[in-house]
């Protein structure tokens, strides 16, 4: 996703007067631009460090989520809020069977070494923001059986 298009969404949300959107999209802008600046490229911000920025709020959204007391209903459902805008903006993740397929066509010559380490290093190179960590990992250990 372009920055540009995600600071878009987020006027339109203040134009609409979507207060809890606008905020969550906010911090989105927010967390996009830290990395730039981290990153040493202010003005031109590539997308794949807009979608790394939205991946890592969509991973702490849903920590908050996991980790929010039952007893504070209020703060559930506002982490949950927060957690749907943000899933909104972040790219699609890859089930375990669609890493499956893709790893007995593309990576068979590297699976067929059983070395987890070597094949987890090469396939996390190609799969990195298109699948979950966890679910690769899973699909591997399977694979390596």
């Amino acid at each position: 996703m372009e920055f540009k298009a995600l600071q878009a969404e987020m006027i339109k949300a203040l134009k609409a007067g979507q207060k809890e959107r606008k905020e969550s999209i906010s911090l989105l802008v927010a967390a996009v631009k830290k990395a730039a600046i981290d990153a040493g490229c202010r003005e031109e911000i590539p997308e794949d460090l807009v979608t790394q920025a939205i991946l890592k709020e969509a991973k702490s959204a849903k920590e908050q989520v996991d980790t929010c007391p039952e007893s504070r209903q209020d703060l559930l459902e506002k982490y949950k809020a927060h957690l749907a805008v943000v899933e909104e903006f972040a790219p699609k993740m890859m089930s375990a069977e669609e890493v499956e397929a893709l790893l007995k066509e593309k990576y068979a010559d590297v699976i067929a070494t059983k070395n987890r380490g070597m094949i987890m290093k090469t396939v996390m190179a190609d799969l990195k923001g298109k699948a979950d960590g966890k679910v690769i990992s899973g699909v591997v250990g399977e694979l390596c059986k």
